[in-house]
């Protein structure tokens, strides 16, 4: 069931690819994108990681703000992917992988930030996703999760609005899986209408 959940919604981004870039959706990602900005803090010369990076406009972002950043992109559509290797301004420094957020392909500690907006709410196991974040993150390191949020919620509550569903989590619910994951949260800001951007730390 949950492999047949995992191919619908890696056929629904791989459809949208080749327009996405022009979609009201990535409009809205830039302007949270931008926003998101403000509140990123990273050593010199990091390592970071934006799961379901889409077509790269964040880490695109990213590497221009911080010129000796190293990012990789990791996301479960191939053709979300080749898009973002052909719009990639910034390789070597930038690269671009396929591959699920409850298996990262990647070594402990490896990375000094965690990169996931607006694709939290369609992972079907978000205990999992949270606890291979905190592997991937260096001591100290920061996850840094915008996503959509219901203020008034005290528990998630899935909304079957694509295959599959999608689910929203409120700040409480989001502390909690951080807090299972070894991940304290640091604060919560709004960037965008209901969008929350939430910013963990590595113990």
């Amino acid at each position: 069931m949950t492999h047949d959940l995992l191919n619908n919604k890696k056929q629904l981004f791989d459809r949208w690819a080749p327009s996405y870039d022009w979609l009201f959706p990535s409009v809205f990602y830039q302007a949270i994108h931008k926003r998101l900005l403000e509140y990123v803090d990273l050593p010199s010369h990091s390592y970071v990681l934006d799961l379901g990076c889409g077509t790269g406009r964040l880490l695109d972002r990213l590497a221009t703000h911080f010129p000796d950043l190293y990012g990789t992109g990791l996301d479960l559509s191939p053709q979300m992917l080749r898009v973002a290797r052909q719009k990639n301004r910034h390789h070597p420094r930038l690269i671009y992988i396929e591959g699920k957020a409850e298996s990262l392909p990647f070594a402990n500690g490896q990375f000094d930030a965690v990169f996931n907006t607006l694709s939290f709410l369609h992972y079907l196991q978000p205990e999992v996703v949270f606890a291979e974040v905190a592997r991937v993150l260096k001591t100290s390191g920061r996850f840094y999760l915008a996503d959509i949020t219901l203020k008034s919620q005290a528990e998630s509550q899935l909304m079957p609005i694509t295959s599959g569903g999608v689910r929203f989590y409120s700040p409480k619910n989001r502390e909690f899986l951080g807090c299972s994951a070894g991940l304290e949260c640091v604060g919560n800001n709004y960037l965008l209408g209901p969008v929350l951007l939430t910013i963990f730390a590595k113990k």
